[in-house]
């Protein structure tokens, strides 16, 4: 049997528990952290080299099967899923740290270290690794630079993008390149910057150069309480057209508000429905004057209180609602589906209204938590997947609320990526002929079609209807 001698052909490669075959742990791969769409993979492998992944991909060329790079599987788009079969390459085995450069301020990583461990491996030389997904204690950062992921402190210090100085990459038919390098700049094309982002259909990241971030002087960290959502999403708008960019700006609703309390007993005063969590961060001698504006804006919005942190417990209590939220909900529901819209600071009032009412019209709750200082959404939408309907309804309240998002003037995704998930909505951003150029891209990269099949591309069974013709106009700020 042609999988049989697969399998013996890659344990030959990975060792014998380097392969998974058996279809009842194959079902633990058939998702990632977007849990309504479920593919099972043929095989799952676990590298632990560049060279192993290379003749890895080799091989699974000669026998004409799929490629599906995988990290930790924490994404949130359908990203790393086998819709069309295939095997999964999971890199999580290769978590070495290779190389701390403080003088340079990088570090040369393996695909499969965790986020966090990079920040702990240079803690003691005051820096750290500025993007910070909320699964940054899971999430790897060969699946960073695949979806170029975002954080809480993405507002300030920038995405995944702006911190990777080069990526060692296997290309679909085991050559291994290298996009970028060590240093800040290189010459030509920016391939590097081309590649993050492109959710495994170019290649497989085995090993990063990540650059390092000093730790700021200080922070001031404050819990702003809000009687509605417009007074909170309004404040924040302010607070970013007064000139102040905090490090982080994070938004939590009343429904997961009620989520928090039912979970942990979370205290609040009277009347809470909408919770801000701000974080500046600088040289110490700006910082208190800057916390004072922020101040005079959130009590112009109408705040019925303010939490400042005054030491390190104190912030990470104040941090404790923003970090436990999405855990929180599953209080009130058996699933949700996480979204990932991106509009306008400017528009964020306007949308959350758009938001609830859209939640309303299906039936459906929403809780939002989200990083308000980009305008980077994430309505949770609250459902039951045992139950046929609620999924259905769920998936339009996703597109509807997508769809608007555009309409405002954003975009589709902010840091999930496209993915399975987003792939229909691509046509509401871009015409068929700026689709076929992404797709040229793609085919230089891989020629065959055979990396990560089906994902960010609609094909022509479920294209959406597009709401905007043509080039997409920015909407007025």
């Amino acid at each position: 049997m042609q999988r049989d001698a697969l399998v013996r052909e890659l344990q030959s490669i990975v060792g014998a528990d380097g392969v998974i075959a058996q279809p009842s742990e194959l079902v633990v791969y058939e998702t990632d952290g977007l849990s309504v769409f479920k593919h099972p993979p043929d095989l799952v492998v676990f590298p632990r080299s560049t060279e192993e992944v290379v003749a890895v991909v080799k091989l699974l060329r000669r026998y004409g099967l799929p490629i599906i790079p995988r990290g930790a599987g924490t994404g949130l788009s359908g990203g790393a899923l086998a819709e069309r079969g295939g095997v999964l390459i999971t890199t999580t085995r290769m978590k070495r740290i290779l190389q701390v450069d403080i003088r340079n301020r990088c570090v040369l990583v393996e695909a499969g270290v965790v986020n966090i461990h990079i920040t702990n491996a240079v803690k003691a030389w005051n820096y750290h690794y500025a993007p910070d997904p909320s699964s940054q204690v899971a999430c790897t950062i060969g699946g960073n630079i695949a979806e170029n992921s975002g954080g809480p402190h993405t507002l300030k210090y920038g995405v995944t993008t702006n911190h990777i100085l080069g990526v060692e990459v296997v290309l679909p038919d085991g050559e291994v390149v290298w996009l970028g390098g060590k240093t800040e700049e290189s010459v030509g094309y920016d391939l590097r910057g081309v590649f993050i982002g492109s959710e495994g259909t170019f290649g497989i990241v085995t090993k990063a150069w990540v650059k390092l971030t000093r730790n700021p002087q200080s922070y001031r960290t404050m819990r702003v309480s809000f009687a509605s959502v417009d007074d909170a999403a309004q404040a924040v708008s302010d607070i970013i057209a007064a000139g102040i960019i905090p490090a982080a700006a994070e938004f939590v609703d009343h429904v997961a508000l009620d989520a928090l309390k039912e979970a942990f007993g979370l205290q609040l005063p009277e009347g809470t429905k909408a919770l801000l969590v701000i974080e500046l961060d600088g040289l110490e001698v700006a910082l208190d004057r800057q916390a004072e504006r922020v101040k005079e804006i959130c009590r112009k919005n109408r705040a019925i209180e303010i939490l400042l942190a005054r030491n390190e417990q104190e912030r990470a209590q104040l941090w404790f609602a923003r970090k436990r939220a999405f855990g929180a909900l599953g209080r009130l529901t058996p699933s949700y589906i996480t979204q990932d819209g991106m509009v306008p600071r400017s528009k964020l009032p306007e949308m959350m209204r758009f938001v609830y009412a859209v939640g309303e019209k299906y039936g459906l709750r929403i809780a939002n938590i989200f990083h308000a200082g980009d305008g980077n959404l994430h309505p949770c939408i609250l459902f039951d997947e045992r139950k046929p309907d609620e999924v259905e309804r769920a998936l339009k309240v996703s597109t509807e609320i997508i769809r608007r998002c555009v309409e405002v003037g954003g975009s589709v995704t902010g840091e999930h990526g496209v993915g399975l998930e987003k792939r229909a909505f691509m046509p509401f951003m871009f015409t068929p002929d700026e689709l076929a150029v992404m797709r040229k891209i793609k085919a230089v990269f891989d020629p065959e079609g055979v990396c990560n099949p089906g994902k960010i591309f609609p094909d022509e069974t479920e294209v959406a209807e597009p709401v905007i013709v043509g080039k997409r106009r920015p909407a007025a700020m």
